[in-house]
């Protein structure tokens, strides 16, 4: 039975990671369709059916491009900047419960790389681990342009990791838990966060277009000011990395927002779906096409928000740096503040008197 179970996990472990790296290829053929599409043109059609090809021949373009070190960069660092900025975006997916869980051989094995019960403090360790490779590799390039890039998004992400935070404590003030399995079963049946914390789900969802660096808080690689902003000196697969890693962070921030606000992979009718199965195709078989389904539902909902992030870039412009300062410190974290307060409230009196009600 154990090593059954080994080997379930670890082919469930694997699957995360293929289809983190898959979904954050496509995402670039995705971005430039989604592009294509608001700016009334065409987008990828040329490689494959559709432009499917594309995200290979951009992968074969990198691999194949001069490699090089500027002569007074600092080596090691340079090529540590963005190998660790792709390990720390691809570590956070392992926590994620992209499913309910699958039944093989009397073994139930969870839809989860890793299961944790702090699993919310490992997303934010590791995210914020993801700042350093920036930092190291804008340093270490020995170019102004670049380091300008890097201090900008060292202090934007500081500054917008704390209103995340705080819009953070009021779902676990509800869940008591900081288990991202915990949180998403108590979602079950439509009892979904979204319509508890909508304040809550904004300053989130604000503060993750400026974690990942995206449009309209995309100041660190602002081409107009700084060239190319971080990455400036890179060429490459170190290139690549870092462009992958943006597009890793970007699935990564949208499962999470469906995880916290939007009940993972659970959905309307859910249980119905699952006596139907289960009465029609037996107990086993039954339930692991009903947790495919929730876990399709799932990707859904993560994609939904790639698209989100997608048609944001191509709508908004982009920020003055004094504006994203002011609108992370003067804005979001008194907003989420006083979301904690009103969730505090809102736990202590409205809970027992509705509680009480219904009994």
């Amino acid at each position: 039975m154990e090593l059954t179970e080994f080997i379930i996990k670890t082919i469930t472990i694997l699957v995360v990671f293929v289809l983190t790296l898959v979904i954050a290829m496509y995402s670039t053929w995705g971005e430039r369709k989604v592009a294509g599409f608001i700016q009334d043109r065409m987008g990828p059609n040329r490689a494959g059916p559709g432009g499917l090809l594309q995200p290979l021949a951009d992968a074969g373009k990198m691999f194949f491009k001069e490699d090089f070190i500027p002569a007074l960069a600092n080596k090691w660092l340079f090529i540590s900047g963005p190998s660790l900025a792709m390990l720390t975006a691809l570590l956070a997916s392992a926590v994620i419960p992209f499913g309910s869980t699958f039944r093989y051989g009397g073994v139930e094995v969870v839809l989860q790389g890793v299961e944790s019960n702090i699993g919310i403090l490992y997303v934010f360790g590791v995210v914020a681990l993801g700042v350093y490779g920036i930092m190291i590799g804008g340093w270490a390039s020995n170019n102004k342009f670049s380091l300008l890039g890097a201090i900008r998004a060292a202090s934007q992400n500081i500054s917008y990791e704390v209103a995340m935070g705080l819009s953070l404590i009021a779902i676990l003030m509800m869940s008591s838990s900081l288990s991202l399995g915990d949180i998403v079963a108590q979602q079950h049946g439509g009892n979904w966060n979204i319509f508890y914390q909508p304040l809550g789900f904004i300053i989130f969802l604000t503060c993750s277009f400026a974690e990942c660096n995206r449009v309209p808080f995309d100041l660190p690689e602002c081409e107009t000011e700084l060239v190319g902003g971080y990455h400036t000196e890179y060429g490459s697969m170190k290139l690549g990395f870092y462009l992958f890693a943006e597009y890793i962070n970007m699935f990564v921030s949208s499962a999470i927002i469906s995880v916290l606000y939007f009940g993972g992979y659970n959905y309307p009718g859910m249980d119905w779906v699952y006596n139907q199965l289960t009465a029609s195709l037996g107990t086993t078989t039954g339930h692991n096409i009903a947790t495919l389904i929730g876990t399709g539902v799932f990707f859904g909902k993560a994609l939904f928000f790639i698209f989100f992030y997608m048609w944001v870039r191509w709508t908004l412009p982009r920020f003055r740096y004094d504006q994203l300062m002011n609108l992370g410190w003067k804005k979001l974290i008194p907003l989420a503040i006083f979301n904690i307060i009103i969730t505090g409230a809102s736990v202590l009196f409205l809970k027992p008197f509705i509680t009480a009600l219904l009994k």
